[in-house]
């Protein structure tokens, strides 16, 4: 990008349009900074504790609770956590939740303030965000990017399961797996996502900070799991064609992408291709929307579904499972 020239008093002064954009990312990553931790998780091995995992985690209260990815934590009791100016706690693993691949970590009380946590439902694609991390143990680790899809739902293998983590950021902003669990910001220095390179290097994703996700944190520390209903089902947002718009009276719903198989929704006859406008007596148009009805009540419930195929109304009932270890 060429520079652009202004004449001030005579004299030609070059404005170089990148030093904005660069204040703004080295001011979030020098607030940022401070509340993310470098994650190593360890268990018993034969010859005393073995390392399990490794990642990021965010400190977002003052008595020292940490959120990171429940794939960083996986299945670890306790491990510890360095932050960017030294400081090392032990911490116990409080409760994780693979479907939302969050988890909380309880450490003692740090001199660093806590990191401000916002709302990703704000989010916008195109907007600025900034990724801190500390892979592989170098603090404050720092790459910038832009929303680039928003409402994402991803497969992923855990071990030997299929899972579907909904709702995920998509962001240029390249991570790597030491970077899961550490802070997507926002200009303004709040934590709208935990980053998660669970789905492979170099690709941008984080769970997003919003409704759905608090209850879920607030369900893992007062209870240190979540129950959560299962269809089995990746999706992603889409806009109507105008004939769907006129007859439905509905813009938007959610592309039903693959259906796993064995799973409530397979069962309810679901199948890829699909347009889901409606789930019980709430219409859905991202993943959020659809999450936010799968928390323990729906467990064992029959569960309406209004579907468009193939230009067809359709309307078909799916029971959620309760979700597993095995799911």
């Amino acid at each position: 990008m060429a520079a652009s020239i202004s004449r001030v008093s005579g004299s030609d002064v070059f404005e170089d349009p990148l030093d904005s954009y660069s204040a703004t990312v080295i001011r979030v990553a020098e607030a940022v900074t401070q509340h993310v931790a470098a994650l190593e998780m360890t268990g018993n091995g034969r010859n005393g504790r073995v390392r399990v995992g490794a990642g990021s985690a965010v400190l977002f209260t003052t008595d020292g609770y940490l959120l990171t990815n429940a794939h960083v934590v996986g299945g670890a009791p306790s491990g510890h956590a360095v932050f960017a100016d030294g400081t090392t706690t032990a911490v116990a693993v409080v409760g994780a939740d693979p479907l939302s691949d969050l988890a909380v970590v309880h450490g003692r009380a740090p001199t660093a303030a806590p990191a401000e946590l916002g709302d990703a439902e704000s989010l916008r694609v195109g907007q600025l965000v900034i990724a801190v991390g500390n892979p592989l143990g170098l603090a404050g680790s720092v790459t910038a990017g832009v929303v680039s899809g928003l409402g994402r739902s991803i497969p992923v293998w855990s071990g030997r399961s299929r899972r579907v983590i909904e709702d995920v950021i998509q962001t240029d902003a390249a991570l790597n797996p030491g970077s899961s669990g550490g802070a997507l910001a926002d200009a303004r220095g709040r934590i709208v996502g935990i980053n998660t390179a669970v789905a492979g290097v170099g690709l941008g994703l984080a769970v997003p900070i919003n409704a759905t996700s608090r209850r879920i944190i607030a369900s893992l520390l007062k209870d240190g799991r979540v129950r959560r209903a299962y269809l089995g089902l990746v999706n992603t947002p889409i806009q109507l064609q105008p004939s769907a718009v006129v007859r439905t009276g509905r813009r938007e719903g959610l592309l039903v992408v693959e259906v796993l198989p064995d799973s409530p929704a397979e069962r309810a006859g679901l199948r890829a291709g699909d347009i889901l406008l409606k789930v019980g007596e709430m219409y859905v148009s991202n993943a959020e929307s659809l999450q936010k009805l799968l928390f323990a009540e729906a467990i064992g419930e029959p569960l309406d579904l209004a579907v468009l195929r193939d230009g067809m109304d359709l309307r078909l009932v799916a029971v959620p499972a309760e979700m597993t270890d095995n799911q």
